[in-house]
């Protein structure tokens, strides 16, 4: 089954912004679906992709992540 992960991303503010963070969390290996939003300004993953490489795919992008609760 996989599980599903909820970050918080800061510092995106546009639609670019939102498809460049989609793009780096696709590249993650284990990722099976993301949806990125602007506002609140987060991501919810599927998948069974580590926490800590996601969160650094999103700040190689530019961004600021965290786990979001």
């Amino acid at each position: 089954m996989a599980d599903t992960t909820h970050l918080k991303i800061t510092g995106m503010t546009c639609k670019h912004c939102v498809m460049n963070a989609k793009k780096a969390i696709e590249a993650v290996a284990g990722v099976d679906s993301v949806e990125v939003t602007l506002e609140p300004g987060g991501a919810v993953i599927v998948g069974s992709a580590d926490k800590e490489n996601l969160i650094a795919a999103v700040t190689t992008a530019g961004y600021e992540a965290e786990l979001a609760n």
